[in-house]
């Protein structure tokens, strides 16, 4: 598998990186992701042997700026939030990274669930609401909400096993 990823790196990269840097805020960034991607077929358990590997090069790739500017704009949101605050309620500066990056883990987590999921989970594990208050907000059933938020508490528990 190195051999591969080593030869698919030779022949690749700096198209991949020319690619990603139209796409990207700044250099730096496109070649972090332009690395990452290659990373990431290091890391894959199955041995891989792409046909058309600048498609499969694309395809990670797309995914990790996806993945880069949902991020970006979690923060942002974050940050937002932060400043709002009243100084004595806002967190340290160390608590504030920490609270960051476990937002940016349960939207990793919860990627890819239908957003109806998404927000009946949200909305009794992060607002508060009752399942039933969630039931009627959304105009669902309860047995609705509730299989959602199995649903969403199995992708949060298990998503790096599947």
């Amino acid at each position: 598998m190195t051999n591969l990823v080593e030869h698919l790196y030779k022949d690749h990269h700096q198209w991949l990186y020319r690619w990603l840097s139209k796409k990207m805020p700044n250099r730096q960034y496109a070649e972090d992701i332009a690395q990452d991607t290659f990373v990431r077929l290091l890391s894959k358990k199955k041995t891989i042997t792409p046909q058309e590997p600048r498609a499969l090069l694309l395809t990670i790739a797309k995914g990790m700026v996806s993945n880069f500017y949902r991020h970006q704009k979690i923060e942002e949101s974050y940050l937002e939030f932060i400043a709002s605050l009243p100084e004595e309620y806002a967190p340290d500066p160390e608590t504030q990274m920490i609270l960051l990056d476990a937002i940016v883990e349960l939207d990793r987590r919860l990627n890819g669930l239908e957003p109806l999921v998404k927000q009946a989970f949200l909305l009794t594990q992060l607002e508060g609401l009752t399942q039933v208050q969630t039931a009627q907000q959304l105009n669902i059933s309860l047995a609705t909400v509730q299989r959602h938020i199995i649903k969403a508490l199995h992708q949060c528990c298990f998503a790096d096993l599947i």
